[in-house]
């Protein structure tokens, strides 16, 4: 193989290997510094099974999902009808149709305050690191009306709803500065364990905010098993036209 053909199939590969750099998932740009990176991948279809459950299971009391169907989650991430419908379907609805909160809405307003938001696009909205860093990031304040503060999202009306797994945390602030009740945060103190160790629980937190960003965009699955073998046909293709250009050029001075 001449110079030109490596020269050529090196500029390909590094064409290929930036479609994949700018293609990758945006959550650090989406973070802040103090945001905990979520380590969150769509092609762990392990995790957004995982996700799924943990999310019917703790998140969908309150909120919902109203841009999904439970047909999708089957057809995406592998799972059987009778699955869905007797593992992560608590609302009673068909197979075919979006996933509604358990919760009412005037029942949400009057508890919390304002309803609990659809969680359709919130990756897409605020990033999986965020998602990551305010499902660990729950401390107990008894000067908020429902017991409960985070310091991802400060005074937000909801409490933990991972405490038995994670455990109930206290929050250690600096002092707090003309007349401000505390400063800046500084860490969490365990109050009480949960039924999972750090470890596990972090794996939680990632599963819930992996399925979310599924959630999010759907179609990215797809996109990206597909998008492998389309860069692999480009490459393959430019190589083939450059020899054709050759060949064609060849006898021309």
């Amino acid at each position: 193989m001449t110079n030109r053909v490596l020269q050529s199939f090196c500029r390909v590969a590094a064409g290929v290997l930036l479609v994949f750099a700018v293609a990758g998932p945006p959550a650090m740009a989406a973070g802040g510094g103090d945001l905990q990176t979520a380590n969150a991948s769509l092609s762990d279809r392990g995790s957004l099974q995982s996700g799924a459950k943990l999310f019917m299971n703790y998140c969908s009391g309150c909120h919902s999902l109203k841009l999904m169907r439970y047909s999708r989650i089957s057809e995406d991430l592998g799972l059987t009808e009778d699955q869905v419908m007797n593992n992560l379907n608590f609302t009673g609805a068909n197979f075919g149709e979006q996933i509604p909160a358990s919760m009412n809405t005037k029942d949400g307003q009057a508890w919390f305050g304002a309803a609990p938001p659809d969680l359709s696009l919130m990756a897409r909205a605020r990033g999986v690191d965020y998602i990551y860093t305010y499902l660990k990031s729950f401390y107990l304040d008894p000067t908020r009306p429902i017991g409960w503060n985070n310091t991802a999202f400060p005074n937000a009306s909801m409490p933990n709803p991972l405490w038995e797994l994670q455990g109930i945390q206290t929050a250690k602030f600096k002092p707090g500065e003309n007349g401000e009740a505390h400063g800046a945060f500084e860490s969490f103190e365990m109050h009480q364990a949960g039924t999972l160790t750090p470890a596990q629980f972090d794996q939680v937190a990632t599963d819930i905010t992996n399925f979310l960003q599924y959630a999010a965009e759907p179609a990215a699955l797809q996109r990206k098993a597909v998008g492998i073998w389309v860069l692999l046909f480009l490459a393959g293709f430019t190589v083939l036209a450059w020899f054709l250009k050759q060949e064609y050029w060849k006898d021309v001075h």
